[in-house]
Parts: structure tokens; sequence; C-alpha cells
């Protein structure tokens, strides 16, 4: 019977070593209620499914596991305060928000639960002792994103990209850039000067991470970035397929402001800043540019280089665009 106190097992048997204990009334439980839907399990961290994810790798929707090949992980913990909400401002794409239990709760934090739900994004409260395994012992201050691997596209997309869209292809290559901030820049620069996306190798380079995508400003929505097992081989296929290869140097024979295979489809290769290009690369290219810069300063920047080139080379399409 409903209300039956003498129903074994209802009540506490006085005397019992634990005694009785006060509940928190449900506010716990309702503190986050209502802030997203519930994460799938290989989205919550000590469940046996997302172990098993972030130890083989996320099947992606062609059918090969991220980070599988690399040895990359499958997924991505941004931490911190500061960083999630930056994170959350930029719509950097993710999965799940983790937050603390009984979380001090700044503004920060309750701009945090409010993008999150705006976003439809899970919100988990966590254990701090689950959230310092998550974030692999990093500061996170009670919050903690997690941010699914990015989908990279095929170098070959980008070249179709510029033929269904009946325009005269420009790629981006970057090679042995290891900075993430660089790619996001130089993804931000893709997208200002209408160029069709950026190619990196599969190795030795930045991967479109939570930092990249938030340098990107958003253009990372609009851009594709696709990785390459072999980068050479990669410019060596879109070289078969008509693009011509330039490469940026400081000792190239030609400035990028007067450079005839601008008006071209070509694909415009970027070094990092201390080694430049590779040599298998270099051999790659049908020319070297550079950019005409001061003596007194050794190089510039990977993203910031490509972004003048990109400018210079839109400005000669530019010039021999017909006036409407």
């Amino acid at each position: 019977m409903s209300g039956n106190s003498q129903r074994p097992g209802s009540r506490r048997k006085p005397g019992t070593k634990k005694g009785s204990t006060a509940g928190s009334g449900g506010k716990g439980r309702k503190a986050l209620e209502g802030k997203g839907p519930t994460p799938k399990a290989e989205d919550r961290p000590g469940h046996t499914a997302y172990r098993r994810v972030t130890s083989k790798g996320r099947p992606t929707s062609g059918g090969r596991r991220s980070g599988a090949k690399s040895g990359r992980p499958s997924t991505e913990v941004v931490a911190g305060r500061n960083p999630v909400v930056e994170a959350l401002r930029e719509r950097v794409p993710a999965s799940a928000l983790f937050v603390a239990e009984r979380i001090d709760g700044d503004d920060r934090v309750k701009e945090c639960l409010k993008l999150a739900a705006e976003r439809g994004l899970p919100v988990m409260e966590s254990p701090r002792a689950e959230l310092d395994r998550l974030t692999g012992g990093s500061p996170h201050q009670g919050l903690a994103l997690q941010v699914p691997p990015y989908d990279y596209a095929h170098p070959n997309d980008l070249l179709a990209r510029a033929i269904d869209a009946d325009e005269t292809a420009l790629i981006v290559a970057l090679d042995g850039v290891t900075d993430p901030r660089n790619l996001g820049a130089v993804v931000r620069s893709v997208a200002a000067f209408g160029a069709h996306g950026v190619i990196v190798p599969e190795r030795r380079s930045a991967g479109m991470t939570a930092s990249a995508w938030k340098t990107s400003a958003g253009a990372a929505a609009r851009v594709p970035v696709a990785r390459a097992t072999n980068l050479a081989r990669a410019l060596t296929s879109l070289r078969k397929a008509g693009l011509f290869v330039v490469g940026l140097d400081g000792a190239g024979e030609a400035e990028v402001g007067s450079l005839e295979l601008a008006t071209e489809p070509m694909v415009l290769v970027t070094g990092s800043e201390g080694k430049g290009l590779s040599r298998i690369v270099r051999e790659q290219c049908d020319v070297i540019a550079r950019i005409p810069i001061a003596g007194d300063v050794e190089s510039l920047n990977a993203s910031v280089a490509t972004g003048i080139a990109l400018y210079a080379v839109n400005q000669v399409r530019a010039a021999e665009r017909p006036a409407r």
C-alpha cells in the first residue's frame, strides 16, 4: 500500500552506523536541468563507449576512423572558463559541455550554459576528478568543452569546388606549418580573397583544432581544409589536373605581384617560417615566388605571407577580369 511505512526497507532502522542523511532537496539535480539533451554514451567520460572511441578513433561519415592512422586523438578538449566561453562564442563545433558539480557560477559559467542551451549542446555535470581525467590534468576551472574530430576534405575536393563554381582554381597548401593559429589565420585569408581551400599534410603539420577554428573567426565554417597523406604527391596530382604550383620563398625568382601565372589555376605553397619549403615540395613547384620586404627583416610569419600573396594574386586576377 502506498505510504505504508511498515514495508521492509522503507525506513532506516535506528542505531545503524550510517544514520539518517539529509538530501539536497533536488537542488543539485535541478541545477543543470533543461540545459540540453543527454549526450550519447560515447560522449560521456567514464562510459565504456567513450573510452572505446577515444582510444581507437571515432568513425567518420566516410567509414574511416579519424586519427586512427595518424595516431592523433579523435576528440579535443578545451579547458578553462575563458577558453571555453570564447570557443562557444566563435561557434566552434562541440559535442558536449562538461561542468563541475557545485561550481561557483560566475558570468562566464552562466554565459557558457546559455550558449550551450541555445545550440542544443548537451551539458554534463561531472565530478572534478572526472574533469581532471578528461582534461589530462590541465587547469579547467570547472569547465571543459569536448570538440569532435574535424571532417577533412580530400585535396581533389578543393579543385572540384572551383570547377563547380566555374572559377579559376586558387588553392593554398601549407608545408610544415605546425602552429594551429597560423592555420586558422590562413583559412581566414583564403575566405577573404576567394580561394577554394587549404591543404595540409597528415604528419608534422597543424590540424583544425579548436584554436585554429577560433583564429579563423568563423571562416572555417565556409572554407574546406583537406589533409594529404603525402603533400608532394598531392601537388603532383594537382599539376596533372592542370594547376600550376607556386612556392613562396624569400629567394624566389619572381615577385608575387607580377607573377604571370597568377591568372592561371594554381596552388600557392607556403613553408614554415623557420625552414621554409622542404626540398621534396620545392621540387614540385613550377615557380618559386617572393614577397619583397625590407632587408633588415629576415622572413614573414607563414600566415602573414600567405595573406599578402593571396591579395597580390587577387589583384592581378581582378585587373584581368573584363569590366562590367
